[in-house]
């Protein structure tokens, strides 16, 4: 339906029904992961921001944390550089790692920044390096620089935050010898989420949800608890690449977000109906 066609009675009555969600969001704070497969859509991005902005101008805290693979890989390939996976996570050599400094920091952080305040927001835009936000050491040589979490420093998030900004994170991470590490944009979103207390994470990706049959749309699994998430685990419904995401889902529960959140960035406003509607969108995990 377009706005145009709507009349100014309906219109009230959508903003009234969204009050009970404004009151409980009000002052809280909800760290939004914005994957890379769901930002191949300029339109859809836009729609991204637009939900940020609004959230933040009604007195939500909003955080973004983005990824960026595909336009690494991109990147990669044009350069002549054929990108390399080893149990789902890119070797990340020297060169590398540079790139992804240039893809995650650069072009993309600012991008979103610059999109955010078109939009009416006001925006900062942070890599995991500025004020040693993300602290982390080396996985595994095999992978190259690729990094664990070792530490988050929230207070850099929380003083953005109080100063009225929407703080946009890429999740490059650093240690105390100057090395650099490409970090998970999951993991680190979810360690973000819980360093700063966040009332909801919100995961946004391109699939719907929890499928309990993935060739079945109706089969979308709309809330599960930690246990029932384990469960579903064991018995190879969640599987593949869907594992770490919800394992990043059930640690942030396990270190004090309240809840968190997978949904279909795809879908236009994802983030206004998951935070402001009684339906919700993807699939809700609680800790109970």
């Amino acid at each position: 339906m377009k706005m145009d066609n709507v009349t100014n009675s309906v219109r009230a009555h959508v903003l009234v029904q969204a009050l009970p969600y404004l009151q409980r969001y009000y002052g809280k704070t909800i760290v939004v992961k914005y994957g890379g497969n769901a930002m191949t859509s300029e339109d859809l991005k836009e729609q991204v921001m637009e939900d940020i902005v609004l959230l933040s101008m009604v007195g939500i805290r909003v955080v973004l944390v983005h990824g960026g693979g595909p336009e690494l890989s991109g990147l990669m390939q044009r350069l002549g550089k054929k990108p390399e996976f080893i149990d789902g996570l890119r070797v990340t050599d020297k060169e590398t790692i540079d790139m992804a400094q240039m893809v995650l920091a650069g072009k993309i952080n600012k991008s979103l920044v610059n999109l955010l305040q078109m939009k009416g927001g006001q925006a900062i835009g942070l890599s995991g390096m500025d004020g040693r936000l993300i602290e982390a050491k080396i996985r595994d040589p095999k992978y190259g620089y690729v990094g664990d979490v070792t530490r988050i420093n929230g207070g850099v998030v929380t003083t953005l935050l109080d100063s009225g900004y929407i703080p946009v994170i890429s999740t490059l991470g650093c240690d105390t010898e100057g090395n650099t590490y490409n970090i998970n944009g999951d993991t680190g979103a979810g360690k973000i989420a819980s360093a700063i207390g966040a009332e909801r994470l919100i995961m946004m990706t391109d699939i719907e949800g929890i499928m309990r049959d993935r060739e079945d749309p109706d089969s979308l699994i709309s809330s599960l608890t930690i246990e029932e998430a384990e469960q579903l685990t064991k018995e190879g419904v969640i599987s593949g690449g869907m594992i770490p995401k919800v394992r990043c889902c059930t640690d942030a529960l396990n270190e004090g977000v309240k809840a968190a959140v997978i949904i279909d960035g795809r879908v236009p406003h994802a983030v206004l109906m998951e935070i402001l509607t009684d339906e919700g969108a993807g699939t809700l995990f609680t800790k109970e």
